[in-house]
């Protein structure tokens, strides 16, 4: 894997997963607790997400083959989904006033939702790492370090999730809200780059 194509797809997989998105939900999340009961929350909330994203990349594309969709179809599809998510996060709520409004009950349980899902391993992210380790387009070397590039990126929502605080405090609710809304706007173009692809590999085009 070359390097424009190893950071393509890290900014692909850091805009699906927006880790500075999600510091404000952390913060809503785990609001009045000590600091070590804060930093268990982090921790399972992103190995969770982590584990839910490796299980989309080892048998995602091998559920769509046993129900006989081709991955092109998924890939448009993904793209179509990818594109919606991605206007709503540049025209509608943004992702830390959408996701904060979902915080009820045992905090225990938020860990897992939202921060889990729909923070980090959102809709977008789990179609994202299907298309990036295409069996057919990609190497099981390529497939492995995209798996790494996963980890790596969990790795720092990770890190931001512990410096929650701190961050919020510099960049505030407003400034998390223009970061999300901009990822968006690289989102969108992601999707839309993500289609033309797939519409070039289903009909042999050679104009990529």
């Amino acid at each position: 894997m070359n390097s424009d194509l190893l950071f393509r797809e890290f900014v692909a997989l850091w805009v699906v997963i927006d880790p500075i998105g999600t510091i404000p939900v952390f913060i809503a999340v785990t609001a009045g607790m000590e600091a070590a009961a804060r930093n268990r929350i982090a921790l399972k909330s992103t190995l969770v997400a982590t584990g839910i994203l490796v299980f989309f990349i080892v048998a995602g594309q091998r559920l769509l083959e046993a129900m006989e969709i081709h991955l092109e179809a998924f890939q448009i599809a993904g793209g179509i989904v990818l594109f919606i998510f991605a206007m709503t996060m540049i025209f509608g709520e943004s992702k830390p006033e959408l996701e904060t409004g979902e915080i009820t009950g045992d905090v225990q349980h938020q860990a897992i939702y939202p921060l889990a899902v729909p923070s980090l391993a959102s809709p977008g992210a789990m179609l994202a790492v299907v298309m990036l380790t295409d069996n057919h387009r990609y190497s099981v070397v390529d497939q492995v370090i995209t798996t790494g590039l996963v980890i790596f990126v969990m790795s720092i929502c990770l890190v931001l999730l512990l410096l929650a605080g701190p961050i919020l405090r510099v960049i505030g609710n407003a400034g998390a809200s223009v970061i999300s809304r901009v990822m968006g706007l690289i989102l969108a173009s992601v999707a839309v780059d993500n289609i033309l692809h797939a519409v070039v590999s289903f009909f042999r085009l050679d104009i990529l």
